[in-house]
């Protein structure tokens, strides 16, 4: 449960994982240094310094107490505090009512400590400022206040080791990370070369990195590699099988047309089918194949295909084109057939169309909508499937075909990275398409 807790705090990226576990263990180890190292060794050294000091601040107390008067006490302090580099006051007027100890002082409390086991009578250690120690205790001729450098009672500047752990840590750790990050960045360049071939881009990519990383990017290539040579044997086979076809029907429609007209149409009627059929066919097997990615302009496709539209005289209309007019890399041949094939699949089945184009930052967002009778929502993914022809939702004596239209629209959206959506015509009552491709 507790590694189950943990898991959603965990970052997700790799680099920021990477970078937890460089910097986890060289904090735990400074912590344990400064716990282990700091606080023992300074305190013992503290400790003995302290100690020493306690020696002199016992004479000093002996010697004002020894003395009879205040003035001869402080002639006999005067004589001493010199050499032994301690400022003394007798009386003194300022004494604190409890130990000043600041809040971040790493020796503070043993020297505070040391001082009160050594000395007795003390009334108060002032380690307000960080360069002095101010003892007062209480002597036969009022308070004596004894003044003395902090570095006399423990180690200078012990913060220092510190300041050096941490910059030299972070040192390392920006030197692991950058080579880290030269280990992960052909893990990166290989997620991106395998998002691109999703979206339909072939990007150049060289496998390098460790031997696992490298094995992980032969292993990519082989793959995208293998798909290619399927994808043009599937192409080289159905359009081989299409060439070969259209002999024998060529020939068909030849002897046909040595017959009476009357007798003959029926049988050029299903010759005209078998043409459509091999139509169907080529175009399902070609989606990504005779054209590469260009930098197109979304708005002029709409315009093209809403003159060609026009030109065959089709009751099809301009919805809206929304976003910028920017160009964006499109395979326009493969988007132009989609557009066909969504607005002849709309106008088959109702008596007009409407088309559009929305572009944004991430999305281009293509639509088609007719009159027609729709799709039932629950049938929408069984529309999509190749070879599949919806009767009840569809009237088949409009037109024939072997089911492959949407097929072919939704594989040329997956070729561009993106999807084909299907729903309900607000403004028209039939089907909405939307063939959304990502930038």
């Amino acid at each position: 449960m507790f590694f189950g807790w943990l898991k959603k705090y965990m970052p997700r990226g790799i680099y920021a994982r990477a970078a937890l576990i460089l910097v986890l263990p060289i904090l735990l180890l400074q912590l344990l240094v400064s716990v282990v190292f700091i606080q023992r060794h300074f305190e013992g050294v503290t400790r003995l310094m302290t100690s020493a000091v306690n020696i002199e601040l016992r004479f000093l107390v002996d010697t004002a107490n020894s003395a009879t008067t205040l003035a001869g006490a402080r002639r006999a302090l005067g004589r001493i505090d010199g050499p032994l580099e301690i400022d003394t006051v007798l009386p003194a007027n300022d004494v604190v009512s409890q130990d000043i100890l600041p809040f971040v002082d790493l020796t503070g409390g043993t020297v505070i400590e040391t001082l009160r086991a050594g000395v007795s009578d003390i009334l108060a250690v002032s380690l307000e400022r960080r360069s002095r120690v101010v003892v007062w205790v209480q002597t036969r001729h009022g308070p004596l206040r004894m003044d003395l450098r902090r570095a006399r009672v423990s180690a200078s500047n012990p913060h220092q080791l510190l300041v050096i752990m941490v910059v030299l840590g972070g040192i390392m750790t920006a030197i692991a990370y950058v080579f880290l990050r030269n280990q992960l960045r052909p893990i990166k360049r290989m997620a991106r070369a395998a998002t691109d071939y999703g979206k339909g881009r072939i990007t150049p990519f060289t496998p390098s990195g460790a031997v696992e990383v490298r094995a992980a990017g032969m292993a990519f290539l082989d793959m995208r590699n293998r798909l290619e040579r399927q994808t043009q044997s599937r192409t080289m086979m159905l359009s081989g099988v299409s060439h070969d076809l259209r002999t024998p029907l060529t020939r068909m429609r030849l002897g046909l047309s040595m017959l009476d007209p009357q007798d003959a149409a029926p049988l050029a009627h299903d010759v005209d089918d078998m043409e459509r059929l091999l139509d169907a066919f080529l175009d399902f097997a070609r989606t990504d194949a005779e054209d590469s990615l260009e930098p197109t302009i979304p708005s002029q496709i709409i315009a093209d295909v809403l003159a060609d539209a026009t030109r065959m005289q089709q009751d099809v209309t301009l919805g809206a084109i929304e976003g910028a007019d920017d160009e964006v890399g499109l395979r326009p041949l493969a988007i132009r057939r989609a557009m066909d094939n969504l607005i002849g699949n709309a106008l088959r089945y109702g008596t007009k169309a409407e088309i559009g184009v929305s572009v944004t930052d991430r999305a281009v967002r293509f639509w088609v909508e007719d009159d027609g009778p729709g799709i039932p929502p629950e049938r929408y993914d069984e529309a999509l499937s190749p070879f599949v022809r919806l009767d009840p939702a569809r009237n088949q004596d409009k037109g024939s075909g072997v089911g492959l239209g949407l097929s072919i629209v939704a594989d040329i959206a997956r070729t561009h990275g993106g999807v084909l959506r299907l729903g309900v015509s607000e403004r028209l009552g039939g089907l909405k398409a939307e063939l959304v491709l990502a930038r």
